[in-house]
């Protein structure tokens, strides 16, 4: 059984819709889908994952959340994420989607095998945008 964990931080429920559209897209018979705020996550859950989702919104200056979101990142440093697959997405208001740029490349470089383009939502997610998230979460089954 193929296990895969969403893990995300949300200010304004833009981010958790993406997180929610993209783990459904993921369900399936044989494949466990965990959805958790980035506040009630661990490491381990990361480790011990076939396949993470990591979501967070472009904060300040196209910065991930710096309070809750930043430190995990930071705590995903210390250990070792090599060929683990991985997808980031998350929504913005204004910019350019630098900060996905920014963080696909910091997490590329820890190791992680990303599966695909991080995924980038301006503000809420219309009908079009939960179908680029359940596509998302489909992807991850094949990873």
């Amino acid at each position: 059984m193929k296990n895969i964990i969403v893990i995300f931080w949300s200010g304004t429920g833009n981010t958790q819709k993406m997180a929610m559209a993209i783990a459904e897209g993921a369900s399936c018979n044989d494949t466990e889908v965990i959805v958790k705020q980035v506040s009630d996550a661990t490491v381990n859950d990361v480790i011990n994952a076939d396949v993470v989702a990591l979501g967070c919104p472009s904060m300040g200056y196209e910065v991930l959340e710096e309070t809750e979101m930043e430190p995990f990142i930071e705590s995903l440093e210390k250990v070792n994420l090599n060929g683990k697959n991985m997808v980031l997405f998350g929504s913005y208001d204004w910019g350019t989607g630098q900060w996905m740029e920014d963080w696909s490349e910091r997490m590329a470089g820890l190791g992680a095998a990303l599966v695909t383009e991080g995924l980038i939502i301006h503000t809420e997610p219309d009908d079009d945008g939960i179908l680029k998230c359940k596509e998302l979460g489909k992807k991850l089954l094949e990873a």
